[in-house]
């Protein structure tokens, strides 16, 4: 479902800072070369997460959900300059495209790559971070935002992609992604330990800070 027109995304991004060369290689490659390029972050979102990664400055930031690593470098670019950037993905053949261009990035020696499953790797991270985005399996998003909840420092952002899944968490949809999605959003609009704001931002984007 396109919440907003072509025509006023497209002036939004003509309007915005413009990709860096090696996002537009990723963004361009991906649709080339993959079957699923929509899992893609892009431009629009990429830009946004790279602002408020710039805004938190996180010393640690941890991505759950890694695809071909564009929304990685968007997020590694307000990291401290010794900051580090954990991403885990099971997806053995994306993260060997993921690696290669976060070897060709400034970012090399700040973004620590993890393959497995999140939920297994989580609890053996030592640091507490500032900054968390989730963009994985959609049926365990209820299990990554308690697996990640309580590593997450006073005033960390959490941020979820995909919360209103092509419109359909408002329909009567019986699919187990969709039905995890609405539980995801009310828990989290009532969530007294966080203050929250869910933005139509490209496929849903849910913004949250912990008190």
């Amino acid at each position: 479902m396109d919440f907003i027109s072509k025509e006023i995304i497209d002036y939004c991004l003509n309007m915005s800072s413009a990709e860096s060369d090696l996002l537009n290689k990723i963004n361009r490659q991906t649709h080339l070369n993959t079957t699923q390029p929509r899992m893609l972050s892009g431009h629009l979102q990429g830009n946004f997460l790279s602002i408020l990664s710039k805004l938190k400055q996180p010393v640690n930031a941890l991505e759950i959900g890694v695809f071909t690593g564009y929304s990685a470098l968007c997020i590694a670019e307000g990291l401290t300059q010794n900051g580090s950037l954990y991403c885990i993905d099971n997806n053995e053949e994306t993260n060997l495209i993921a690696q290669n261009y976060f070897n060709e990035s400034k970012f090399k020696n700040n973004i620590k790559l993890l393959q497995g499953n999140a939920l297994d790797i989580i609890p053996t991270l030592k640091p507490n971070f500032d900054l968390v985005f989730i963009d994985a399996d959609k049926k365990n998003y209820i299990n990554y935002y308690n697996a990640v909840f309580d590593k997450v420092n006073k005033g960390g952002l959490i941020i979820i992609d995909n919360v209103l899944w092509s419109g359909k968490v408002i329909t009567n949809a019986k699919d187990e992604e969709t039905q995890t999605l609405q539980q995801l959003n009310l828990l989290i609009s009532k969530d007294n330990r966080v203050k929250s704001q869910l933005l139509p931002l490209r496929d849903g984007l849910f913004l949250i800070v912990k008190n």
